[in-house]
């Protein structure tokens, strides 16, 4: 069994593996591009953010039904299980889908019927994330959000994710500050492709608690000593930063340099179909290229259930952190 760990950058859409692809293309009378899942696979070659984005929300077009998003979650929470995955924050991206014609009730009450017996079946408590589509504009995702209220027992926070460069955190402060006042846990991507400032952005404010990415505040010490200082956690995506090219190969990553600097980092898959992994993928992938010890494998699996939205319940926490402690690699 792998190392347990929290999984708290999932892009549920970025699980859509090709086969499934293909089978909800065929449920939904969907014709796709490509000959065959051999040749979709091929196209997951990118060159950069922009080009995984295009691909990435041409093939959510097979997803239209409660059904389709239910599949989607349950093969998703079937792999993670089986890479260690006890905890898993799932990101999804409403905007996408209301933009052709699905209500945001398809989406939420399909997913919810595979997260709401995720831990009977998959033995995986759940938390469900909202991201904001940050290329499209601060009235888009305000309406989305209130698109969401009647579903807001269900939705745990809020994110902010898609195209980062030429659209900063600004832009959305007036929905994060509503959806604090909602009572909602907030989350934003900066520092992937952006810059520093974008994570002090998202910090100021939005008022978010974890940054998703933030590898770039490595460019910014005095960042970094508050990103330690107020223990901000990172949710950090190996793999996806070499496919993405954010950086040139796995041996180049700053996550040593970030963990010897105090910041609490966590290891993610984002969206692990188009990336070459999972969960545990990413972790043993740092482990060979970067020659992490057993010590900091575990450290990163502490922090992951450390950053997790679990304050409605430390004694789930209290136990995920004792089978970190307790796993013998």
């Amino acid at each position: 069994m792998p190392l347990p760990k929290a999984e708290l950058h999932l892009h549920i859409e970025g699980t859509l593996e090709p086969e499934l692809a293909f089978d909800l293309a065929a449920r939904n009378g969907v014709k796709l591009r490509y000959a065959d899942t051999e040749e979709l696979r091929e196209a997951y070659r990118f060159e950069d953010l922009q080009s995984f984005l295009n691909l990435y929300y041409e093939l959510m077009t097979v997803l239209r039904t409660e059904r389709d998003f239910e599949d989607l979650a349950n093969a998703y929470l079937t792999r993670a299980a089986a890479q260690g995955v006890r905890h898993a924050e799932i990101f999804f991206d409403p905007q996408a889908h209301l933009a052709r014609g699905l209500d945001m009730g398809t989406v939420v009450e399909g997913l919810w019927r595979a997260l709401g017996r995720s831990e009977e079946n998959h033995g995986v408590s759940t938390r469900l994330i909202l991201c904001f589509l940050r290329d499209e504009s601060a009235d888009s995702a305000l309406e989305t959000l209130e698109a969401a209220r009647p579903y807001l027992d269900r939705i745990t926070g809020i994110g902010l994710d898609s195209a980062e460069v030429g659209h900063p955190p600004a832009k959305f402060r007036q929905v994060y500050e509503t959806a604090a006042g909602l009572g909602l846990r907030r989350v934003a991507h900066a520092g992937e492709e952006g810059p520093p400032e974008y994570i002090t952005q998202s910090l100021d404010l939005l008022g978010i608690e974890r940054v998703d990415h933030g590898l770039r505040c490595m460019e910014d010490p005095e960042l970094v000593e508050r990103l330690v200082r107020e223990r901000v956690p990172l949710t950090l995506c190996p793999l996806s930063n070499v496919r993405l090219r954010t950086v040139d190969t796995l041996a180049d990553h700053p996550l040593p340099a970030m963990l010897d600097a105090g910041l609490l980092c966590t290891v993610n898959s984002d969206d692990p179909a188009y990336f070459g992994g999972y969960a545990d993928d990413n972790f043993r992938a740092v482990r060979e290229s970067l020659g992490l010890t057993e010590e900091r494998l575990r450290e990163l699996a502490r922090n992951s259930f450390l950053a997790s939205f679990l304050e409605d319940d430390e004694e789930r926490r209290a136990r995920y952190l004792a089978e970190v402690d307790a796993y013998v690699f």
